[in-house]
């Protein structure tokens, strides 16, 4: 897929995860309004918007060191708040993880899933997608000295995944027979990898850049698992009142390039120079596949 190919892999010294001061945990999360009903009344008149989002997947969503809830995902989040009910503040943001998404919004835990989710027709079965708002695409993450050159070599190694992911499910589906070592966060993956606890870690090209980017000795193997799909904000199933006002208002960030604004926050310095942005961001939510 050129999309991926265009990408550069520059390693940059840094922490690793373990290394790392850990943020304070944030605050915000740590008690969910309980049955969080998700129609429009509802919301106003609760006041605020809570949002299942990551705290440990940068540049989406991530926690920085003040313990502010910060990324591509939650910024977008903070603008929702903003246009719906006047005040970016007027949000709740409760931290899920990839498995957990999907029960959040059907246990009325949160009103939306802004949490990197990838639409795969499993999950247009459980929840309801708005239109997309990114592109990504499944690769493997390997140490740099690793033997393994391309994505079948795997078959007889031990591969990280994180629960629930898209790159899980298609490993689960394709591969059945493929060693698996599963965690829960998408941290505690990248750790494992760090402390060759397995032989690579497959996952969403866009995190695995940015990973490799902050840590020296890692380099991503040229295959996808799977085609390249859109990534885009999730409401319970059946809820169109939410599922529309989300489609709306992407179309109207889409008028002022509100997503390019984030991709330069955010995402911009992740990649190689010279990435089209178009590449990553779906402005607007229409989206167009590649060669389409």
């Amino acid at each position: 897929m050129r999309f991926i190919t265009a990408f550069a892999l520059p390693l940059l010294a840094a922490c690793l995860l373990a290394a790392c001061d850990k943020p304070p945990e944030p605050k915000a999360g740590a008690s969910a309004s309980p049955a969080a009903s998700g129609s429009l009344a509802t919301i106003k008149q609760r006041g605020k918007l809570v949002v299942g989002v990551f705290s440990d997947k940068p540049p989406f969503g991530f926690v920085d060191e003040k313990g502010q809830y910060v990324g591509f995902d939650t910024d977008l989040g903070k603008r929702f708040a903003k246009d719906l009910l006047g005040d970016e503040k007027q949000i709740e943001f409760v931290v899920v993880e990839p498995a957990s998404r999907v029960p959040f919004l059907q246990s009325d835990k949160v009103d939306l899933i802004l949490a990197n989710m990838t639409v795969t027709p499993e999950r247009r079965q459980a929840v309801d997608f708005t239109n997309p708002n990114l592109r990504v695409a499944v690769q493997a993450l390997v140490p740099e000295g690793s033997a393994v050159r391309h994505l079948d070599e795997l078959k007889d190694k031990t591969i990280i995944v994180t629960t629930g992911t898209t790159a899980d499910l298609w490993l689960t589906q394709n591969h059945p027979d493929w060693k698996t070592l599963k965690f829960e966060k998408n941290s505690e993956s990248l750790q494992a990898l760090a402390n060759h606890r397995g032989d690579a870690y497959a996952q969403d090209n866009l995190v695995l850049f940015s990973w490799a980017r902050q840590n020296p000795g890692y380099r991503l193997l040229p295959e996808t698992l799977g085609d390249e799909a859109p990534i885009a904000p999730a409401v319970k199933k059946g809820n169109g009142e939410l599922r529309d006002w989300v489609n709306d208002e992407l179309a109207r960030l889409g008028q002022e390039k509100f997503l390019l604004k984030l991709y330069d926050q955010y995402v911009r310095d992740q990649l190689a120079p010279g990435t089209d942005p178009s590449a990553v961001i779906v402005e607007g939510g229409q989206w167009k596949a590649k060669g389409a």
